[in-house]
């Protein structure tokens, strides 16, 4: 499955990098603050464009973009009308902050400070990414912040996005306490409709069969499935990815207090819909809420009041394993 470019090579006048050791993390802040690349080497840990990283436009979908890296979401996931006390706002597809140039707050030789401002709702999100090199691998730091920017109170959820590339083979660890997902949806009904509950590991397939969810499928597979745990404890607050071939682990920590839901998006050459190149991909997603879109409420939502601020962490780890 060819890609139409490395994300290594786009960007290249706007692009700032922060490396430790053999770890280099390339982020594009005219891109919506994308998250390009996270290299170990000459390994991409990210899923790399499906189609050219170009500036994006208000309106449009999030499959008409290169769908790849990490991006952040906010105020919402999926497009949604959301009434607010200034009136109904529309929220576009993955939210506003990967279509909007982000700016700079503080760089320095292993973080950076950036920020970008929504325009669906009024809110602000800051983000410090911190690289650190350890004996067994690396650790990126990541800090944020939300900002009301109005005078009114505002609704919001945030997911992260992260899209780790993945090969056949490839193993997702979620805790062991973990026995039951959410599911948000499945390409074909794989594993049924938006709503129910899937076993994990081991999940029964409409046909009554079974499939082992944390083992990554072959790219051909089509299968395209997002599911949500939560809400989480303290010991819960991981997830990881073991990339056999590529002799790394990839552990995600958040915050269980401030962000208690976990989002999962496996796709294994099951999307974009449209022709050409697929995703092969696994994305870790802390979230705010066990749901895609903004509009569907429960007692995971979340009002921000005038001026205030909520901040929250997150932390990737990679760290050498045996083959």
């Amino acid at each position: 499955m060819r890609m139409v470019e490395s994300a290594a090579t786009v960007a290249k006048i706007e692009n700032v990098l922060i490396r430790a050791g053999e770890c280099a993390v390339t982020v594009l802040p005219q891109i919506g603050g994308k998250i390009a690349s996270i290299r170990v080497g000459e390994r991409e840990l990210l899923q790399r464009p499906l189609a050219p990283i170009a500036t994006r436009t208000r309106t449009m979908r999030f499959d008409a973009g290169d769908a790849s890296g990490w991006d952040e979401c906010l105020p919402s996931v999926s497009a949604c009308t959301v009434m607010t006390e200034a009136g109904a706002a529309e929220i576009p597809d993955h939210g506003d902050l990967w279509r909007v140039e982000w700016q700079p707050m503080a760089r320095e030789a292993h973080s950076m400070t950036y920020r970008g401002e929504c325009f669906s709702l009024p809110l602000r999100l800051e983000r410090t990414l911190m690289l650190a090199e350890q004996s067994s691998g690396w650790t990126l730091s990541l800090d944020y912040s939300v900002t009301n920017l109005s005078s009114e109170r505002v609704p919001w959820s945030w997911a992260a996005h992260p899209s780790f590339a993945v090969e056949e083979g490839d193993r997702i660890e979620l805790p062991e306490s973990i026995t039951s997902l959410r599911l948000e949806g499945s390409g074909g009904g794989r594993l049924g409709k938006g709503g129910d509950s899937v076993a994990w590991p081991m999940a029964r397939l409409p046909d009554g069969s079974r499939v082992d969810l944390r083992v990554a499928d072959a790219p051909d597979s089509g299968v395209g499935d997002k599911l949500f745990a939560g809400p989480l404890r303290a010991p819960e607050n991981w997830c990881a990815l073991e990339r056999l071939s590529a002799g790394l682990r990839i552990r995600v920590t958040f915050d269980a207090e401030a962000t208690p839901y976990l989002g999962l998006w496996i796709c294994y050459g099951g999307w974009p819909e449209r022709p050409g190149p697929k995703q092969m991909c696994v994305a870790m997603e802390p979230s705010t809420a066990p749901v895609d879109s903004l509009a569907v409420t429960g007692p995971w939502s979340r009002m921000l009041g005038p001026g205030d601020c909520f901040s929250w962490p997150m932390e990737v780890e990679i760290e050498r394993i045996e083959r």
